[in-house]
């Protein structure tokens, strides 16, 4: 067998592509999106927006879990009549999260009749395809647009195949049946996705907004289609996009689902800002969508949000509950602190942790990290070497493995990380959300 070096292997990453960027600000708090910005997390409240105290709590929950920009549902008087309230609420609670609007059908006369909730929000979200219809469309969107430039806000066009323009769709449908050789018909959904949100955007510039503080979306439920929707629109726009599939579904699914698609895009480095639009399951936190959105990102390299824990799935070797109790311990008190260490160390967040199983991969995987723990396996000896920074530090012995890796783990974040707290080094006045990493 040849021992020779081959040619290298070209290190996987996201390809680039250069967007324009789009600036959504509360306050101090700045969150750009697109142009060299890392990839963004937003989320939704499900919350009905006329309960201020509710949906304060949700968006508060959703920003501390790592949604940058949170969007709440204005689709009555009442609803918007309450922005108000609900931003001063937030900021009364020390939450300056970039709030979006979605509107549907009646944006046009909420956002001319109610000013104040206008100017509460950072973003508005337009559906083209919800906008009106006939000779009304036009006229209605141009007023939320106008409100947009009013207000000084940006606005994601965000076109949806489930509420797709009718007239645009049926107008590409007659023209494909005339083509000599016709095309199918989800070819010409693809088109008219496509077509409704480059031209609702050509309007809106038109109109007098800056090109810049335009995102474009275009939302399926199918992972493939997604696929397609998104690369043709990388190519024939520079506008920024939202990633997200619409209806994704809950759990396994919806997880699964969201992941493929995101993955495959941000890979091609098309997308600035994603959601993962996930259906709760019966006790499940809102903020699991977020939670699935950080995880995408720091898979691929893109972001890094939390330490990276490698973790031995088990095997024979582990057939006993004490690596899986022990592993559980480690994992619960590393997602327990970070909140914590990110408040008080820079960087923190790169920390890089394996809880391994047994003697197998165990001490190898540990010296690749910067601290590791090999538990012990089904039938050997309840001893666990750590390994700090590649070198074997010491060992662990008895019933308390778990809690003395616990303190292990604080010495050598404070040896390492320790120094002027986060919030000590942002001296400037405006802070970006989520510096890239």
């Amino acid at each position: 067998m040849s021992q020779a070096l081959d040619a290298p292997i070209a290190a996987a990453g996201a390809a680039p592509r250069r967007s324009r960027q789009a600036r959504v600000r509360w306050g101090n708090r700045l969150v750009t999106i697109g142009g060299d910005a890392p990839v963004r997390v937003q989320s939704m409240t499900n919350t009905d927006t006329v309960q201020v105290i509710d949906t304060a709590i949700q968006v508060k929950e959703l920003a501390v879990a790592g949604s940058e920009l949170v969007r709440i549902t204005v689709n009555t008087p009442e609803a918007a009549a309450a922005v108000p309230h609900l931003r001063e609420q937030l900021d009364r609670m020390g939450i300056d999260v970039p709030l979006v609007g979605d509107f549907h059908y009646n944006g046009h006369r909420l956002l001319t009749e109610f000013p104040a909730m206008a100017q509460a929000l950072s973003k508005y979200r337009i559906n083209p395809g919800n906008v009106g219809k006939g000779d009304k469309r036009d006229r209605q969107f141009a007023m939320m647009v106008e409100a947009a430039i009013r207000h000084d806000k940006a606005v994601r066009i965000g076109v949806n195949w489930g509420s797709l323009d009718q007239e645009l769709l049926a107008l590409l449908m007659d023209e494909n049946a005339g083509r000599a050789q016709p095309l199918d018909a989800k070819q010409v959904m693809y088109q008219a996705l496509v077509q409704s949100a480059l031209g609702s955007a050509a309007y809106a510039r038109e109109i007098g907004l800056d090109a810049d503080q335009i995102i474009i979306s275009c939302k399926v439920s199918g992972v493939q289609d997604l696929i397609a929707v998104y690369r043709a629109l990388s190519r024939r726009c520079d506008y920024a996009l939202h990633l997200g599939l619409t209806e994704a579904g809950m759990g396994t699914k919806g997880t699964v689902a969201s992941a493929t698609a995101l993955g495959v895009l941000l890979q091609e480095g098309i997308g600035d800002t994603i959601r993962v639009s996930l259906t709760p399951q019966p006790g499940e936190a809102r903020t699991q969508e977020v939670v699935v959105a950080l995880e995408v990102l720091q898979s691929l390299g893109l972001r890094t949000f939390n330490p990276s824990v490698t973790a031995c799935p088990g095997c024979g070797r582990t057939t006993s509950t004490t690596f899986q109790e022990l592993a559980k311990q480690i994992d619960d008190f590393l997602r327990a602190q970070m909140p914590v260490w990110k408040s008080r160390y820079l960087g923190v967040e790169n920390l890089k942790v394996a809880v391994m199983g047994c003697i197998v991969n165990g001490p190898g995987e540990s010296k690749h990290a910067d601290i590791g723990i090999s538990l012990p396996g089904t039938g050997e000896a309840p001893a666990a070497p750590v390994f700090i920074d590649g070198h074997k530090a010491l060992t662990l012995r008895g019933e308390g493995i778990a809690q003395e890796f616990h303190r292990i783990v604080e010495s050598y974040i404070e040896r390492r990380f320790g120094g002027p707290a986060r919030a000590a080094a942002a001296p400037a006045p405006t802070v970006e959300a989520g510096a890239p990493h």
